[in-house]
């Protein structure tokens, strides 16, 4: 995994760079500049196109592997969606690569790839957090009530939001305009991706083991009101991120957020759900260096 997110973040950065010319291009420069611009714009393209093709191909292996495993066994996870944003970046930016014309896409590609390996790291964390804390069986039964209610909903959103992605693209390509229709396809589909959605409940059920091991022995009453706030956290980072998400998802259906600022927001909202667990823990520490640490715990 560290491997993956080594290599996505380096060529990322790589690809990037590559891609500064196409931004700096418009038609009001000089002809002999601009002619000048474009065979940078070619070349870069092709060195590009070079160190996306290991981003897609290994560092997205896993994304691939689980989209195929569930689309066989008929049921739509938040691989499905990523995989397709994918496709639907890469493969275009080939061709036009190829036929040295038209729009790439290799920077968004490159930067959603390690974005998305950075929030998954982070859910990976978490997870291994709670399997090595020592569980309690207060938190741990509530981590299983919260973790499929948080599934249904990721469920739902993602089978949602697909379908949206894809009226979206038909509506640019057959009514707007077609050179918009791949960008607001890739943005779509990466809105779809529920990171943050999946980090959730394991980033707040780590923070309340977390903040039992700080403690120590604690009573009943101690663990309820303990389980009260690992629940509210876990709702504000549920619908918080499902809230974000469809907040963003209408400026990306009408062309306003581009594939990479989707990639970028996607990574944030993850970060911002991390962040909230982590404000429990350290608010839980807290707590617990003050006197009557049981009666304040009770009451959230």
């Amino acid at each position: 995994m560290l491997a993956r997110l080594g290599l996505a973040w380096l060529a990322m950065m790589q690809v990037m760079m590559f891609a500064f010319p196409g931004y700096l291009r418009h038609e009001g420069m000089a002809p002999d500049n601009l002619q000048l611009l474009d065979q940078a714009i070619f070349l870069m393209n092709w060195i590009s196109l070079l160190i996306t093709v290991p981003v897609v191909l290994y560092c997205a292996q896993p994304v691939w592997a689980g989209a195929l495993s569930r689309l066989a066994q008929k049921e739509v996870t938040m691989d499905v969606p990523v995989a397709l944003g994918i496709a639907v970046a890469f493969v275009p930016s080939v061709y036009a690569t190829w036929a040295g014309k038209g729009e790439v896409y290799f920077d968004s590609v490159a930067m959603f790839v390690a974005f998305l390996l950075t929030a998954r790291y982070l859910e990976f964390c978490a997870r291994q957090a709670v399997e090595t804390g020592g569980a309690h069986s207060a938190i741990e039964s509530f981590r299983a009530s919260a973790s499929a209610r948080a599934n249904r909903v990721a469920f739902w959103f993602v089978t949602v939001q697909v379908a949206l992605a894809i009226v979206s693209g038909a509506v640019w390509w057959f009514y707007i305009d077609p050179s918009h229709a791949v960008p607001v396809l890739v943005a779509m589909f990466v809105m779809s991706c529920p990171c943050a959605m999946a980090m959730a409940v394991p980033s707040s059920v780590s923070a309340a083991h977390a903040s039992l091991a700080a403690r120590g022995p604690i009573s009943d009453s101690e663990v309820a009101g303990l389980v009260r706030v690992t629940g509210r956290v876990t709702r504000q980072n549920l619908y918080g991120s499902v809230v974000w998400h469809l907040l963003m998802t209408p400026l990306a259906a009408i062309g306003l957020v581009s594939p990479w600022v989707a990639a970028l927001s996607m990574l944030l909202s993850s970060l911002v759900v991390a962040g909230n667990a982590w404000r429990m823990y350290r608010r839980q520490l807290r707590v617990v260096a003050e006197p009557g640490w049981s009666g304040a715990v009770a009451q959230g």
